[in-house]
């Protein structure tokens, strides 16, 4: 009789009675919870209109904020693309999973979160950019439907609206279930598309996990024809840290004139002002997804208990320290979007202060989910009960590291430890300063204090609390992958001269005056 009832369960029972162990009161158990990843690529902490963004309007995102739990100190534990969606993924720093730039491909013998759901019952679709290295498009593990491209894709297919060809973009249309397909539209709107149509195949008892990956809003930045021209009057306030860095490290100096910086910014006479108008323009058609993802669960009556999560893979510079891009420690860059809705687990108008990170979106999905398996080895840790509204203990520094790139040689490897007041950052590899800021004072790390003498001891404890994370993580052997790719090393003649050292490094001989 027990297996004759088992054998006519749905899915979601299934899962159910998994979870409990048992066929008794199976019906009256609560449902597994739906789940909607949604990720934009370098979406700025600071640009959202509920944080006090000058014009930008992003009326979804607000709204999601507003009846979910929204958490400012997000960050993740390397700023670049692969890197840091292999954590997101595995729930692991860059030195254990082992994807440390944009060209090489994640491990097979990684598990992710996905694959544990996929073995609990859930139906898993992946849509959007995936870029984890290598060539291939196609269907990866922890995914029952597939659409996805390669490297960067494309805003429109064949770059219409682009002035210039990203390295690692590809005009090679679309991978869908390993079948090559042709891109028909603008790409914030034709992933959407996919995500929703796979959405009415599933039946309502039939949990599941979209895991929705736009390629919005990398550079270079291409808004939908209806957004464009929006915000192309509006004024721009200019960094206070453009123009005023003390105690600048040499290496940020030095990036100002280069491929990442405000005075050759990727060997072009680049706009970098009209270049943050273009970035907001394009994220406007990423909020109008997440305003047709919630219509869409709300049509089907599962918004209730399906948990939508809102985050970003990293930030991204427009002038402040003189540089764009991501990469390095500063908050600019290493800050993220996270914002989680769930009404019947969440309570509207959440503030989780707490610093969480990309290490800990595995483990935190797979409690949400109930799943009794787990990852089999796991950095982060669940912030599941933290938006819930309990109290557990939790980190009080966050490691984050950066590995030396050949393609992008003007920023070195970074490790630093993040605390709820004060940043340290090692330099590593070249002969610089290392940095140390007061967030609570400086919140926007304009004043360096590694020589200050009232901060010695603090550094002095934080280089030794960096180095403990470290040895206790596994990260104090740093990998070496083979070269690939264009090398992007080129100064403008006339732009801003090569860094001096410090004079607090500067000694004078014994016998000189």
């Amino acid at each position: 009789m027990i297996a004759r009832t088992f054998l006519l369960m749905t899915p979601r029972l299934l899962f159910v009675a998994a979870l409990l162990g048992c066929t008794a009161g199976v019906a009256h158990a609560a449902a597994p919870r739906n789940i909607v990843m949604i990720l934009t690529d370098d979406h700025r902490f600071d640009a959202m209109g509920f944080v006090g963004h000058p014009f930008l309007e992003t009326p979804n995102i607000d709204s999601l904020a507003r009846q979910g739990a929204y958490l400012p100190n997000a960050f993740v534990t390397t700023a670049l693309c692969s890197p840091s969606r292999a954590s997101m993924l595995t729930g692991l720093y860059a030195h254990n999973h082992g994807v440390i730039d944009n060209n090489h491909p994640v491990r097979a013998d990684l598990t992710f979160f996905p694959q544990v759901l996929q073995r609990a019952g859930y139906r898993t679709g992946f849509f959007g950019k995936w870029h984890m290295g290598g060539e291939d498009a196609g269907p990866q593990r922890g995914f029952d439907r597939w659409v996805s491209f390669r490297g960067q894709g494309m805003y429109w297919a064949g770059n219409r609206g682009g002035s210039r060809m990203v390295l690692g973009a590809s005009d090679t249309g679309l991978n869908v279930d390993g079948r090559q397909v042709p891109q028909k539209g603008y790409i914030t709107d034709e992933l959407t598309d996919y995500a929703l149509d796979w959405l009415k195949t599933q039946p309502k008892e039939q949990p599941f996990l979209i895991y929705l990956s736009h390629k919005a809003v990398h550079a270079e930045f291409v808004p939908a024809d209806r957004h464009k021209g929006r915000y192309k009057d509006k004024p721009l306030p200019v960094p206070a840290s453009r123009n005023r860095h003390e105690h600048a490290p040499m290496w940020v100096q030095n990036q100002r004139n280069s491929w990442h910086g405000v005075d050759f910014p990727y060997h072009s006479d680049l706009d970098v002002a009209d270049y943050y108008r273009r970035y907001c323009e394009t994220l406007l058609a990423v909020d109008e997804s997440v305003g047709r993802v919630v219509a869409a669960l709300r049509e089907r009556g599962q918004l209730e208990n399906t948990l939508i999560v809102y985050a970003g893979d990293n930030g991204f510079a427009f002038g402040e320290h003189g540089l764009i891009d991501k990469r390095t420690a500063y908050e600019w860059s290493m800050r993220i979007p996270l914002i989680l809705q769930c009404p019947e687990a969440i309570k509207a108008g959440t503030v989780v202060k707490q610093v969480v990170a990309n290490i800990d979106f595995a483990p935190t999905l797979l409690a949400a989910a109930g799943t009794k398996e787990t990852l089999p080895r796991i950095d982060g840790q669940s912030f599941w009960p933290l938006v819930r509204g309990e109290s557990i203990p939790w980190r009080t520094e966050l490691l984050y590291e950066y590995l030396w790139e050949r393609n992008y040689p003007q920023t070195p490897t970074l490790h630093a430890l993040r605390g709820d007041r004060y940043k340290y950052v090692r330099v590593q590899g070249v002969w610089d300063i290392d940095e140390f800021y007061d967030l609570e004072n400086d919140p926007g790390e304009t004043r360096n204090l590694i020589f200050s003498p009232d901060h010695q001891t603090l550094i002095q404890q934080f280089n030794r609390k960096l180095f403990t994370v470290l040895e206790k993580t596994g990260g104090t052997q740093l990998p070496l992958r083979p070269d690939s790719g264009r090398v992007n090393n080129a100064r403008r003649e006339a732009g801003s001269a090569p860094a001096v050292f410090p004079p607090e490094l500067m000694r004078r001989r014994p016998d000189q005056p």
